[in-house]
C-alpha cells in the first residue's frame, strides 16, 4: 500500500501517457446522472455501474444515487438511469412495464454497435460479437437480437465457431478491446468465412484506441507503467496489456494506496496513463504520491488530441 512507502531519495521520472482518463461517453454518462439528481433530487437508481469505476460510484452514492443490479430492486414509478455500457432490449420493456422514469446513458458508440447488430441480424446475417463473456457491454448487445448474435473471445473462438450459413455473417467487437488482439479474431473469422461482413468504422472506440497507442508508445522508454482504472474496467485492463506486450512490467491500481514498495524498487522511468472511466483526479493524487518519495521529474507524451464530445439529452441540459 502507499502508505507502507517510504522516501528513498531517488530521483525518479514519470511520462505521462496522454490522452488518458475521461472519455467523452463517460463524461456524458456521469453528468446525466449529475443533472437528474440536481433536477429530481435523491434517490435515483442506476442500473449497474454508471462507468466502471469504484471512485466515480462512490461519489455517486454520497450524493443519493442507489446502484441495483437489476430492475427488480427498483421501485415501481422511480427513475432509473441507464448505464453507459447499454441495455438489451428486454430490459427496457421491463422498465415499461413497471411504470418506470428511464433516463438512458448508454455511450452512443455503443448504440451505434447495437444498431449494427440489428441492421445485420434483420438481412439474415449470424452475427458473431467479438468481446469478453459476462462484460455489461456485451450483455447488452447479445440481447439485441437474441439467438442470432454469437460471442467471440478469442482467436481460438473464432476457428471453431459454427454458423448456420458460412456466406451469411457479420462481425462486431465490444468498444473496449485491445486494437491488436481484436485484429487477429477478425482475421481468423476472415480466413474461415471469406464473405464475412463488418462495420464500414471500426467499433473499437477511439477513447480506447487513443490510450492504446498513448501507452505503446511510452512503454519502450519505461522501466514500469501503472495504470489508474478499476480491476472490472476492460478498457483498463487492456492498457496493462499492452504495455506488458511491450515487455514493460505494467499494474493496474484503483488508486495510489494501491501502489506497492517492491515494484519501484529499479523503477526509474515510470509511465502513468489512466483508463476512460478513472477520474483525472487519481492520477494527479498518483504523481504526488511518487513525488514524496524523493526528486521526480514529470514530462508528458502525447499521440493525439481529442476533441469528441457527446451533448446531454435536452431533458437534462442545465
Amino acid at each position: 500500500m502507499m502508505e507502507a512507502l517510504v522516501p528513498d531519495g531517488i530521483a525518479r521520472t514519470v511520462v505521462m501517457a496522454a490522452p488518458r482518463s475521461f472519455c467523452a461517453g463517460v463524461e456524458r454518462a456521469i453528468d446525466m446522472v449529475d443533472q437528474v439528481l440536481r433536477q429530481r433530487g435523491a434517490p435515483v437508481y442506476v442500473r449497474r455501474q454508471i462507468v466502471h469505476n469504484a471512485h466515480v460510484v462512490a461519489g455517486l452514492q454520497d450524493r443519493g444515487a442507489i446502484f441495483v443490479d437489476e430492475l427488480d430492486d427498483v421501485p415501481d414509478g422511480s427513475t432509473v438511469v441507464l448505464s453507459a455500457h447499454g441495455v438489451a432490449p428486454a430490459v427496457r420493456a421491463e422498465a415499461g412495464r413497471r411504470d418506470l422514469d428511464v433516463v438512458d446513458a448508454t455511450c452512443p458508440l455503443v448504440t451505434k454497435v447495437h444498431s449494427e447488430a440489428r441492421r445485420y441480424a434483420a438481412r439474415g446475417d449470424t452475427v458473431l460479437l467479438i468481446g469478453h463473456d459476462g462484460h455489461d457491454e456485451v450483455e447488452g448487445t447479445l440481447g439485441q437480437i437474441p439467438g442470432q448474435i454469437r460471442l467471440v473471445q478469442d482467436a481460438g473462438e473464432a476457428r471453431t465457431v459454427t454458423v448456420p450459413d458460412p456466406g451469411r455473417v457479420s462481425y462486431l467487437t465490444q468498444t473496449t478491446l485491445a486494437a491488436d488482439e481484436t485484429g487477429a479474431v477478425i482475421d481468423a473469422l476472415r480466413d474461415r468465412f471469406p464473405d464475412l461482413a463488418g462495420p464500414d468504422t471500426d467499433d473499437i472506440c477511439y477513447a480506447t484506441t487513443n490510450r492504446q497507442e498513448a501507452v505503446t508508445a511510452i512503454a519502450d522508454r519505461c522501466d514500469l507503467v501503472l495504470v489508474v482504472g478499476s480491476a472490472n474496467s476492460s478498457n483498463s485492463q487492456r492498457l496493462v496489456e499492452v504495455a506488458a506486450r511491450r515487455g514493460t512490467p505494467a499494474h493496474l491500481i484503483e488508486d495510489a494506496s494501491r501502489v506497492r514498495p517492491e515494484w519501484l524498487v529499479d523503477a526509474r522511468t515510470i509511465g502513468v496513463t489512466a483508463g476512460a472511466s478513472a477520474p483525472p483526479h487519481l492520477v494527479d493524487e498518483l504523481v504526488a504520491a511518487l513525488g514524496g518519495l524523493g526528486p521526480l521529474t514529470v514530462t508528458e507524451h502525447r499521440t493525439s488530441e481529442e476533441t469528441v464530445t457527446f451533448v446531454l439529452p435536452p431533458a437534462l441540459r442545465p
